[in-house]
């Protein structure tokens, strides 16, 4: 009987503009050629807000501050057998929008691009799995769960949408 394969962690970087979330195309599985939102595992010794600025970082050219949790959720890929191939928890960060920056695909992301709900929802074939529902929570006013600085003060569970002029969508 081989053992089990341990749980791994990883995050999802999310950031809104306006009535849009940045995503990337995923160059590699899971979820090649699809759209998603940029992420990847949280390295040893790395917290969920460090893994989340570095794989946005990693993947758009995008120099953030990760802001707070919106969701976490398990991804479970079981064989024909049902037995567990991986498990992974996922957690979901909203981080702030730069506004300035030039997006450029990189590491894992064959492109990179801003995208409506509606955009979303009319090429379901061309997205990851749940990325409706979890662009869906991002663009409402839900808010993110607080998270302490190393001050020990919280962050407000509640950052208002940003207001700013869309710049480039590069999906097609």
């Amino acid at each position: 009987m081989s053992a089990c394969p341990p749980v791994s962690a990883a995050i999802l970087s999310v950031v809104v503009r306006a009535s849009h979330v940045l995503l990337i195309r995923r160059a590699n599985p899971p979820d090649q050629g699809l759209w998603g939102f940029p992420g990847g595992r949280i390295e040893r010794g790395e917290t969920i807000m460090q893994a989340a600025e570095r794989e946005l970082r990693e993947e758009t050219g995008c120099d953030s501050q990760a802001q707070g949790v919106l969701t976490a959720f398990d991804v479970l890929d079981r064989d024909d057998a049902g037995a567990i191939r991986f498990h992974y928890v996922i957690v979901a960060v909203r981080c702030a929008d730069t506004e300035d920056q030039t997006l450029c695909a990189a590491d894992d992301a064959l492109d990179v691009g801003w995208f409506t709900l509606e955009q979303i929802r009319a090429a379901p074939g061309r997205m990851s799995p749940g990325l409706l529902e979890l662009a869906t929570l991002a663009l409402s006013d839900r808010g993110i769960a607080p998270w302490p600085t190393p001050a020990g003060r919280l962050h407000s569970t509640h950052t208002p949408p940003q207001i700013a002029p869309v710049i480039g969508n590069t999906a097609s």
